[in-house]
């Protein structure tokens, strides 16, 4: 075999190897990302779930699987692997404010036939306050204390979001509105509500039987 020859083949061999490992890597995070559980993702989910140091990398491979449909792009710097329609829309509002929230007040007291009235808002409580409308669909976030917030209690880990129990809601609700009318107050565990007041650390203790 000739010089010529022996070069052309350690360099076929070579990009063989190149395009293996390039392959490989890109079969490894489309793996992870599908595995994962999640449907929603920021851009920081994306390099710590791909453990991206190099930015580049990151947002070509974000590109490549924008444009190969893997990805879809439910605003700036939030992505979702299934089509935004069929999203939880608990799921969507919690990603939407990319900071930790629950979800609360008239949406868990309609939810549990509380308040009689339909709530098309859904409502959360966060540690800011915030309103977003998302393909006509409106989020509200009411901005609560941190203390109060990072309290657990009354607070459930759903698929991909937080939601208050109907006691920690009415809580909730009667620390933002002391004179909030409820429709249906027989369906709440009134010492259930004064036990998360005490714990929460909300001042007003107000049971609205």
């Amino acid at each position: 075999m000739g010089e010529f020859e022996l070069r052309q083949s350690n360099t076929c061999k070579t990009c063989f190897v190149v395009l293996s490992c390039t392959l490989m890597t890109q079969i490894d995070k489309l793996n992870r990302l599908l595995k994962s559980g999640k449907k929603l993702f920021h851009t920081q989910d994306l390099a710590l779930l791909w453990s991206n140091e190099n930015r580049n990398t990151l947002y070509t491979t974000i590109k490549r699987y924008l444009k190969k449909g893997v990805l879809i792009k439910v605003g700036k710097g939030l992505y979702s692997t299934v089509p935004v329609e069929d999203l939880n829309v608990y799921e969507l509002g919690t990603s939407l404010i990319h900071r930790f929230c629950y979800v609360s007040c008239e949406t868990v007291l309609e939810k549990e036939g509380i308040i009689s009235q339909k709530v098309y808002t859904i409502t959360f409580v966060s540690s800011v306050s915030q309103k977003i409308k998302f393909n006509e669909q409106p989020f509200v976030y009411r901005q609560l204390q941190g203390q109060f917030l990072l309290n657990p209690d009354g607070v459930e880990r759903k698929n991909g979001y937080f939601m208050a129990t109907k006691e920690r809601a009415v809580a909730d609700m009667l620390y933002f509105n002391t004179k909030y009318y409820f429709d249906n107050p027989s369906l709440v565990d009134w010492e259930k509500v004064a036990r998360i007041q005490k714990t929460v650390g909300y001042k007003k203790l107000i049971l609205k039987k």
